[in-house]
């Protein structure tokens, strides 16, 4: 090649790889990466039988420490930074529930509570008769009902001024009850 030129692809026969090789790749790399882990499991738990045989007590606690470290890859092994905003979940046993526990409610649940209550109080004494509007309701109910029994005594006496006047004009003296 001529000093300061670099070589280019253009002319060259450029080859693809088909969708079916690039799946095939795939899953052989998966399959690899499997056969992998089972061989670290089942060396893993061979070395710990071994180390638990000769140290019972702290052979246990040297695995643990040696399984975190497999399980974190790349710069988070030397890294140790926790991320103050990610709030861990925390799983509890279905022993460790209290059922009985005192639940704090926010201020808005306590002020609707405390509302449903007033209610409750003002419907009970609303019934009873004792706020000023059962009391209104109270006489006005009566006053309906005074009014309704006046117009009740008085079409009774219309009436019977009506068959005394229909009776006078057939010419037959009313009759005494």
């Amino acid at each position: 090649m001529p000093k300061g030129r670099k070589g280019s692809n253009k002319g060259r026969v450029r080859t693809y790889t088909s969708p079916e090789e690039i799946d095939a790749q795939m899953k052989a790399e998966k399959e690899r990466k499997k056969q992998e882990q089972e061989a670290e499991v089942a060396g893993g738990a061979a070395q710990n039988d071994i180390a638990e045989e000769k140290l019972p007590a702290s052979g246990s606690e040297d695995s643990d420490d040696e399984n975190s470290d497999r399980r974190r890859a790349g710069v988070q092994g030397l890294i140790e930074i926790e991320n103050p905003n990610r709030v861990a979940q925390k799983s509890k046993k279905v022993t460790q529930i209290e059922l009985d526990e005192h639940k704090q409610l926010s201020r808005k649940e306590r002020e609707e509570i405390e509302k449903q209550k007033a209610k409750e109080r003002y419907m009970k004494m609303h019934l009873a008769g004792k706020t000023d509007q059962a009391r209104a309701d109270l006489a006005r109910l009566a006053i309906i009902k005074k009014q309704r029994e006046d117009a009740a005594r008085k079409k009774e006496q219309e009436k019977k001024a009506k068959d005394a006047a229909a009776l006078a004009a057939r010419g037959t003296p009313p009759s005494r009850k």
